[in-house]
């Protein structure tokens, strides 16, 4: 019956008591969306807080009067935005709210203007220095408020499988011992560590003895152990790659290290640079290059190989090879090299950064004092969550999660790739075929610094890839889509376009 015929008849309207939703409201023939509109804007203003649930899709489409697929399709779209998740017979849960963006404080600097290398105070005032920016750059990124984040190298966080992790969770805690509770090995658990070699002994083709893995807080607690064992043995360089992570190369600096850059180039690292430089070890990124996404291919991997074997050191840095779409597998460069490489991975990239658990895999000559490191730094690390991972990497639950959030990507990739296409024609896309990010660069022009802050003053934050440099060379931005729903990033392209042409104007 049309909604003018049930007034006409003095029927009364359609509507619910959850959230006082009135469907004559919604424009005509947009119910869905209408829903979908509705759902946002309370999940945003706290009437439906993160972990509250939605009524089930037949009730709420029996008290609104209208088709269950109308209610299924808006709880899809939120499910789209990452804003809710099935919980099977639990039903479908906030399980995050759309970013806003609040004003920012005036005890802190604006990040535009920090991108320019100005202060709020104006002591100081000029572009940045793209080789060093400030060690606390990431920081005032992350604060920065933005409508849509397209920082690189974060992950799905809305589609972290919490169901499976609190029923991993549970079956740990069932059968844990009193004495689990009490200090552990600082090399890790010994179930965490069985785990891991498993998981790279099938996805990444590496053959490891579990009593050889050390378990710790991260890459960059690797990073910061690796640096301490290095320079007692009186390595004081750490060439690494050119452009590559910004991040890293502050970390390495902070622990004393030199930094030397190798360029990179359609090859991958240039190890010819390499060898004529005096580093005596390198960190490499040879999966899938950060930033650029270059696969180190085989003869630079043979000529790697040989520089090794000839006394140097390499740090693998395997951060997201498990994310691919359009390319077969790219082997270890541990899975070839096993006294010359000290192998470093973490489950940033496939669950969360916030767990902070990562491996490291070092040749036998290092593993002793690596451990002593670790040790001293934390006693190492909590043993709660690393038995859950186990327990997770073992039931397979890991593998399906890496499935699932691989579908995701693609499709996200793949509108990031359109609207780059549409909105910003001129811009080269790199490093496609796998990963977390894409990155873009223009063929000349434009100070991809100012273009990052005119970005983000539209509420769009991206990474000037000039940050990534030590040596100048195309300008560019480094985007992250694995975050970011194909609605959002379909919005946020555009706002770049118009940042890049408010610059030449």
């Amino acid at each position: 019956m049309s909604r003018s015929n049930e007034s006409a008849t003095g029927r009364s309207k359609a509507g619910a008591d959850f959230l006082q939703l009135r469907p004559e409201e919604a424009p005509s023939g947009g119910l869905a969306e209408w829903l979908a509109t509705e759902l946002r804007t309370a999940i945003a203003d706290g009437r439906l807080p993160i972990g509250s649930r939605l009524p089930a899709t037949r009730q709420l489409a029996t008290e609104l009067q209208v088709s269950r697929g109308v209610v299924t399709e808006a709880y899809q779209r939120l499910t789209e935005d990452g804003h809710v998740a099935g919980r099977g017979r639990a039903g479908t849960t906030v399980v995050a709210a759309p970013v806003s963006r609040p004003a920012v404080s005036d005890e802190v600097p604006a990040v535009g203007a920090r991108l320019r290398g100005l202060s709020v105070e104006g002591a100081r005032v000029g572009r940045l220095t793209l080789a060093e920016p400030d060690q606390d750059i990431f920081d005032a990124m992350r604060a920065a408020p933005a409508r849509i984040d397209l920082t690189p190298g974060v992950p799905d966080l809305a589609a972290f499988p919490r169901a499976a992790w609190l029923k991993a969770e549970r079956a740990v805690l069932t059968d844990l011992s009193a004495s689990a509770f009490g200090y552990g090995d600082p090399a890790g658990t010994p179930a965490l560590r069985l785990a891991v070699a498993n998981w790279l002994a099938r996805n990444r083709g590496i053959k490891a003895d579990p009593a050889d893995l050390i378990i710790v807080a991260g890459v960059s607690q690797a990073l910061a152990l690796i640096c301490q064992v290095l320079g007692s043995d009186g390595i004081t360089e750490l060439a690494v790659e050119d452009p590559g992570s910004l991040g890293s190369r502050q970390h390495l600096q902070i622990w004393g290290m030199q930094t030397p850059p190798i360029p990179v180039d359609d090859g991958g690292l240039r190890v010819d640079v390499l060898r004529a430089s005096s580093a005596r070890a390198v960190l490499v990124t040879p999966a899938h290059q950060f930033p650029t996404g270059v696969v180190l291919d085989g003869e630079r991997r043979r000529e790697l190989m040989q520089w090794a074997t000839d006394g140097g050191l390499i740090i693998e840095d395997d951060y997201d090879a498990e994310h691919r779409y359009d390319r077969p597998p790219v082997p270890a460069m541990r899975a070839m090299l096993t006294e010359q490489v000290i192998y470093t991975g973490s489950i940033s990239k496939l669950l969360a950064p916030a767990l902070r658990i990562g491996w490291m895999l070092p040749p036998p000559r290092y593993r002793r004092a690596l451990i002593a490191a670790k040790r001293h730094a934390d006693l190492g690390n909590a043993g709660l969550p690393q038995l859950t991972l186990a327990h997770l990497m073992e039931s397979g639950d890991l593998e399906r999660q890496l499935r699932f959030v691989r579908r995701r990507h693609r499709t996200r990739r793949d509108a990031m790739i359109t609207a780059i296409t549409n909105h910003l024609p001129t811009a080269t896309v790199h490093g496609a075929a796998a990963g977390l990010h894409l990155t873009i660069t223009f063929p000349e022009g434009p100070d991809d610094i100012a273009l990052a802050s005119a970005a983000l003053d539209l509420g769009v934050k991206t990474q000037p890839l000039s940050w990534h440099y030590q040596h100048p060379l195309a300008p560019g931005l480094v985007l992250g889509y694995a975050a970011r729903t194909p609605t959002d990033i379909t919005t946020a392209i555009p706002q770049i376009a118009t940042a890049l042409k408010s610059l030449s104007t």
